[in-house]
């Protein structure tokens, strides 16, 4: 694919969004003091190239802001997430070609899937330049990070975890928290639904190890791809290269059949036992509190290769704004189609950073007949796996800004009968990270039908929306200045409160 994790940093550095930090600083908390500040601040992407313990160098923060995560992409602007999602979206549900021109334009994306048949090296990876077996296997040669003061050890988090179906082989492709136990073992955090999870399943059905690698510091659009849980029946491996344009180089590892990508920085190749466990945890989440600790899966290190110079990538979860909401906001944008087509009456939808990406969604819907608006709802949490765990979803009109939190708190002050509509589904599956929930990993979502009511919804007219007049408007907008008026912002409320930051 000529991609990796280096030519990513070129990049940023070219366009000014990397910093290199010569003094020494510390794995254990200060590494992510700094980049949480750093985050914060909307600042760019951090190289530590003085890693106290390690001779190894740390990047962190590589995608801290949406700018550079449509960069990891090969984009240049947000809007052309869209056009991504349109495609995956095809993919997704093709129909047959009713005519000529149906197939003609079909054609394009059916050349899209054979150029994204993943490559593969079998001489020389970069990724194995360097081989450590057996008793040179230590992990504490990697510089993993410890985030927060009560986290119970060092984590690898940027790392895709690969594992093979053991029926068919198909690969799956996740990225799943990791602690280190030991120099050789590591435990995963993963929920049962992932992909891994099913796998390990499938091992212990047949008595069987099953054989993971996980590799580090790859093209940052191999986690975009990762990342990315649509039902579509592709690996990530072609997902990926629908992203890049091209094929995904691989390379088999020494241990086992896995296939990692063949210009990752770091890979570390072992075997899982079914059944074996570990106290994991507690660490910093998503959610802005420690988890609990609990029993999760050992993983054995059995080979470390990386590349002569590895970086090691690395990121950590929190309140936002923290990467992964960076990563949010992107495939929101990718989302918003395949989201059309599975509810085709929405028009736009909306997860705020600010409700950790996830946890409450805004949609708009173009209205056509009462109780549409709940059958939104409904649709929405059913339509893809990653919104099983949206907790809050709100509707409104097609004609309010679902990023613009004036106008969305407006149309629920102004429209809605908590009697009426607001509705509640108790005893749903949820995040085992929601300690809101009264039992973990059971909890209720909440429904809210913000739009304008129509018959039999309400049995009396509806008052009729204040509007300016459109060619009164445009000529106050044209003559603004003229009127002295011109060091005053024209813009109302500022959208990005909600933690967007463009359309």
């Amino acid at each position: 694919m000529g991609r990796d994790l280096r030519t990513f940093l070129q990049l940023l550095e070219q366009k000014g969004q990397l910093r290199r930090i010569v003094a020494p600083v510390e794995t254990d908390l200060e590494i992510a003091e700094i980049a949480n500040r750093m985050l914060a601040a909307g600042g760019p992407a951090l190289l530590f190239e003085n890693v106290r313990g390690s001779k190894f160098p740390v990047a962190v923060n590589l995608l801290g802001t949406v700018e550079r995560v449509v960069w990891s992409m090969g984009m240049q602007e947000q809007h052309e997430l869209e056009a991504l999602g349109e495609k995956l979206g095809k993919l997704q549900k093709p129909r047959p070609p009713r005519k000529l021109q149906d197939a003609i334009e079909f054609a394009p994306l059916v050349i899209d899937v054979l150029k994204s048949k993943p490559g593969r090296v079998f001489l020389n990876p970069e990724c194995q330049q360097v081989v450590l077996q057996g008793n040179q296997v230590d992990l504490d040669t990697i510089p993993m990070i410890r985030p927060y003061p009560k986290d119970a050890g060092r984590i690898l988090t940027m790392g895709l975890v690969i594992t093979h179906d053991p029926e068919d082989g198909t690969p799956n492709v996740g990225i799943y928290r990791l602690q280190k136990q030991s120099k050789n073992t590591m435990t995963v955090h993963w929920l049962s639904v992932r992909g891994g999870a099913r796998h390990l399943r499938k091992a212990a059905e047949r008595g069987e190890k099953l054989p993971i690698a996980i590799a580090v510091g790859v093209d940052p659009l191999l986690i975009m791809a990762a990342a990315t849980p649509i039902p579509v029946e592709l690996s990530e491996w072609v997902f990926a290269g629908i992203y890049a344009g091209s094929g995904v180089q691989l390379a088999k590892c020494k241990t086992s059949d896995l296939l990692v990508p063949a210009g990752s920085e770091f890979v570390l190749e072992g075997t899982m036992t079914p059944g074996e466990v570990m106290q994991d945890g507690p660490f910093g989440d998503h959610m802005g509190y420690y988890g609990l600790a609990e029993q999760s899966p050992v993983v054995h290190i059995e080979a470390i290769t990386h590349r002569r110079d590895p970086i090691y990538h690395t990121s950590f979860s929190g309140r936002p704004p923290k990467e992964e909401a960076m990563l949010a906001i992107a495939l929101n944008r990718i989302y918003t189609p395949l989201l059309r087509q599975q509810v085709p009456e929405v028009r736009d939808f909306f997860l705020p950073m600010d409700a950790l990406s996830y946890k409450l969604a805004i949609l708009s819907i173009k209205k056509a007949y009462p109780g549409q608006a709940r059958r939104a709802a409904l649709a929405f949490w059913t339509a893809l796996a990653q919104f099983t765990y949206t907790k809050f979803v709100i509707i409104v009109d097609e004609d309010i800004d679902i990023r613009d939190p004036s106008q969305v708190v407006w149309a629920i002050a102004s429209k809605v009968d908590p009697a009426r509509d607001v509705f509640i589904i108790p005893d749903t599956p949820f995040d085992s990270l929601d300690f809101a929930c009264e039992r973990i990993g059971m909890g209720a979502r909440l429904g809210i039908d913000a739009t304008t009511k129509i018959p039999p919804e309400t049995d009396h007219a509806w008052g009729e929306p204040l509007r300016s007049d459109s060619r009164v408007a445009e000529q106050v907008t044209r003559r603004w200045a003229e009127y002295g008026l011109e060091d005053v912002p024209l813009a109302g409320v500022d959208p990005r409160a909600w933690g967007y930051t463009g359309r």
